[in-house]
């Protein structure tokens, strides 16, 4: 039975193949499986730490699995509110943004 190819390997895999490797293995097949979170904190950590960051193209991806992984979307809408004060209103303006887009599929 084949797997189905991972997004990073659809994305970049001829590409950059160790990048890919990195992402699976290491990144969601580690580290999103530890036990000491669960995927929907893991969720919330990172959906803030990329508005913080500003940074739209990851946030698109991990606004849905947050989504998936429990969190509703108008938890995720209070924390780009939230984080207006603490990673900047222009980063929350775009997290908002990105985040409509999303949802508005």
């Amino acid at each position: 039975m084949s797997k189905e190819p991972s997004g990073a390997k659809k994305m970049i895999g001829d590409f950059a193949p160790k990048l890919v490797e990195l992402t699976d293995d290491v990144l969601f097949g580690d580290v999103w499986e530890r036990k000491e979170l669960s995927k929907r904190d893991r969720s919330l950590v990172t959906v803030a730490a990329l508005i913080a960051l500003n940074r739209p193209d990851q946030l698109r991806f991990h606004l849905q699995r947050a989504v998936e992984n429990g969190v509703k979307k108008e938890e995720l809408i209070e924390v780009i509110t939230h984080l207006a004060f603490y990673s900047g209103w222009p980063n929350a303006m775009s997290a908002i943004m990105t985040a409509k887009e999303v949802f508005s599929k």
